[in-house]
């Protein structure tokens, strides 16, 4: 039964009316954190990026955003990957005005892995600057200092 009573019945001392139940139900707070629950656990992995890159380290305040940027990322091995999808570097520029549907001010995160070759990074963003595009952007990790000066 939902909602029990307390005393059973009809008592003298409490002048004929019923006592209210003083037991709190958590069973609705309890599914409400479950439902959280499992929607965290389902979305915090889909904001990650899947594409293994260890990024260098620096200090420096990001830059405000209107919208969601693409990401091109390139991995240790050299590999250029468009959000996280591995692409030829001559396919990028078709597949980034395809994406941005021709909008040359779409903004453009270029991730690099540190043990990369400078020469391919350069490479890189060399032909998503031939391409037209002209808001791009270095990420890096800002957990840490930034690398010693030679």
């Amino acid at each position: 039964m939902a909602g029990g009573v307390m005393g059973g019945g009809k008592s003298s001392r409490t002048g004929g009316r019923y006592r209210p139940m003083a037991e709190i139900n958590i069973t609705p707070m309890v599914d409400v954190m479950l439902v959280l629950l499992i929607i965290f656990m389902v979305t915090a992995p889909l904001m990650t990026s899947s594409v293994n890159v260890d990024l260098p380290k620096a200090q420096a305040s990001s830059s405000p955003q209107d919208d969601k940027p693409l990401t091109v990322s390139v991995n240790a091995a050299g590999q250029v990957f468009l959000q996280d999808e591995q692409i030829e570097i001559g396919d990028l520029v078709k597949k980034l005005q395809a994406i941005s549907q021709g909008k040359s001010d779409k903004k453009i995160l270029v991730r690099g892995d540190k043990g990369n070759n400078y020469g391919r990074m350069l490479e890189v963003m060399a032909t998503i600057t031939q391409g037209g595009f002209t808001h791009m952007a270095l990420l890096s990790d800002p957990s840490g200092p930034p690398a010693a000066k030679r």
